[in-house]
């Protein structure tokens, strides 16, 4: 639940920066309720790099090789999920989103440029769903 409101939260102010850009001090930012249960999908990056790190193992692995290896884990798994998921969003007509415009879409569904972003949000996900005391 974390993840899907905290994901909507980032849309909505990523996409106000248009407005910036636009020069409409408004700030109008938009999602739709359809992204609600994709980032919700977030939820699953932490347990899903804990069990990368029990099957890789993590006798001397460094904390930034860690931080590293998760950062690039989960943008690959969100690139993943938002192409998949717009494919089939897309078959019913129903896709929010349309990056065919920029010029690193991969069929207008992903925006490679997106790479940082995506790998900074996995990590945010990541602590946002940590168990407390570990």
């Amino acid at each position: 639940m974390k993840c899907g409101v905290t994901g909507w939260c980032l849309e909505v102010m990523f996409t106000s920066v248009g407005s910036i850009m636009a020069h409409d001090w408004r700030l109008m930012g938009q999602t739709s309720l359809l992204m609600f249960p994709i980032y919700g999908l977030g939820a699953l990056l932490a347990p899903i790099g804990r069990l990368t790190d029990w099957w890789i193992g993590e006798k001397g692995v460094r904390a930034g090789d860690r931080f590293l290896r998760h950062g690039v884990l989960y943008m690959v798994l969100i690139f993943t999920t938002e192409y998949f998921s717009g494919m089939w969003l897309r078959a019913r007509g129903m896709c929010p989103w349309d990056y065919s415009a920029s010029q690193s879409n991969v069929g207008g569904l992903i925006r490679l440029d997106f790479a940082p972003l995506w790998f900074a949000t996995g990590l945010l996900f990541e602590q946002i769903t940590k168990k407390r005391g570990r």
